[in-house]
């Protein structure tokens, strides 16, 4: 008789569909979401017109840990980004560290994605709305990892006419009208504080590393994706920003609620926050839709492993997607978004996300010189700012961050001693 369990036993893999301009767009689409509508408020009320270098610094610190994390996707092409590579660099423990932040702090950003969506959206009903758009864009992922692609490629071109428009009409308002330059009402700290927020608006340049297992040539694709995405959303920013701080100064940035619905404003511009409103609503749309998408293929990963239960690693036989650990998710959201403070989403995601790229960095730091496609002080420069960042993050964000993470490492080693398991090697 043929022996048939051993192949059944096997994790279904999940289809290779996604070339390079998916990946770009997909990384393009998690970035520009609600980070480019609402953080440059913040970012100027911390650092003036410093904000411009506190999104370099955003910006440096995003591209160490883009390199480091191509660098790993080249050498591991499957789902799960760090979570895979703490794992096999570092050990099951620090992959663990990177999964379970990933996993906490990209639903807290979920969260606040859908919240944002419906603050521009529906402003009278804006928690029952993020619910209903986190079921539609669950329901979307759950059709197969393409029709994400091409729904965040419409999402992105509508996102980008917006902000061409923005940048537009920033030019429009007289010169006469700006306060131009003036130094960092906070000084250094503030600078660092920008940073922080500013890089929140950045997280999603790999969300395509998280996808590895559907990508076509992953070596060469993935490094390729985060790099071009990457460089497109730095210079958006900084045209934005700039043409922000232009129209607005820096004290009126710094007190505008939506600031570039002011832009268009200022310019005179009739009808200007209704573009401006669609224009967030379909960002946000668009960055939702691929988080939503990487989270589960971590979630997944970590099934696999047995770290998150394993019913969660089942794959659709048809679509080839995690869509039980989707569906899961999208239940989590919905109660997320009808009790969570945005705010508080927020911080908390920024300090679980740069947790989880610090241990994406230590472990690029340990690969050998096949692997190797950048210098160390690269890895050493994104591990560095990930934890000056973290650090700069208000103090409750840190605290509740921290006792998260310890939680879920405290709960792996309750659950592991309870079924007897010892870690390979042990």
């Amino acid at each position: 008789m043929t022996a048939q369990p051993a192949e059944s036993s096997q994790p279904a893999p999940l289809a290779r569909r996604l070339g390079l301009a998916d990946g770009v767009v997909i990384g393009v689409g998690s970035m520009l979401g609600a980070g480019v509508f609402a953080v440059f408020a913040p970012a100027a009320a911390a650092a003036g017109w410093w904000l411009l270098g506190g999104l370099g610094l955003a910006a440096l610190v995003a591209y160490a840990n883009a390199t480091s994390t191509a660098q790993l996707a080249a050498r591991y092409p499957t789902s799960g980004g760090a979570y895979v590579y703490g794992r096999e660099r570092l050990g099951p423990w620090w992959g663990f560290a990177a999964g379970w932040s990933f996993v906490v702090g990209k639903t807290a950003s979920c969260a606040a994605m859908a919240l944002t969506f419906a603050a521009y959206a529906a402003p009278g009903a804006q928690r029952l709305v993020a619910a209903l758009v986190v079921v539609a864009l669950v329901a979307v992922n759950a059709r197969g990892v393409t029709r994400t692609a091409q729904v965040t490629r419409v999402l992105v071109a509508a996102t980008a006419l917006v902000l061409v428009l923005v940048v537009v009409a920033a030019w429009q308002v007289p010169a006469a009208e700006t306060q131009l330059g003036g130094g960092a009402p906070h000084g250094v700290h503030g600078v660092l504080q920008s940073a922080g927020l500013l890089f929140f608006a950045f997280a999603g340049y790999a969300r395509v590393a998280t996808l590895g297992e559907e990508v076509r040539n992953p070596r060469v694709t993935i490094p390729r994706a985060i790099q071009l995405a990457l460089g497109i959303v730095v210079v958006v920013y900084a045209v934005v920003g700039f043409g922000a701080l232009r129209a607005l100064g820096a004290d009126g940035l710094a007190g505008s609620t939506a600031p570039l619905a002011d832009v268009v404003g200022a310019a005179g511009w009739p009808g200007g926050d209704v573009v401006v409103r669609v224009g967030a609503a379909a960002a946000c749309g668009g960055a939702l839709l691929g988080l939503v998408a990487g989270v589960g293929r971590t979630t997944l990963a970590m099934a696999r492993e047995g770290d998150l239960p394993g019913p969660l690693a089942a794959v659709h036989p048809v679509h080839r997607v995690p869509a039980r650990a989707e569906a899961v998710l999208g239940t989590v959201l919905v109660v997320l978004v009808l009790v969570a403070d945005l705010r508080t989403a927020v911080g908390f995601s920024s300090f679980a996300v740069l947790t989880y790229y610090a241990v994406a960095n230590l472990a690029a730091l340990t690969q050998g010189p096949d692997d190797r496609r950048w210098p160390r002080g690269l890895q050493i420069l994104g591990l560095v700012g990930c934890l000056t960042l973290a650090a700069s993050l208000p103090l409750a964000s840190v605290l509740a961050g921290s006792a998260v993470l310890v939680g879920g490492l405290v709960g792996r080693a309750v659950a592991r001693a309870a079924v007897g398991h010892r870690e390979p090697g042990a």
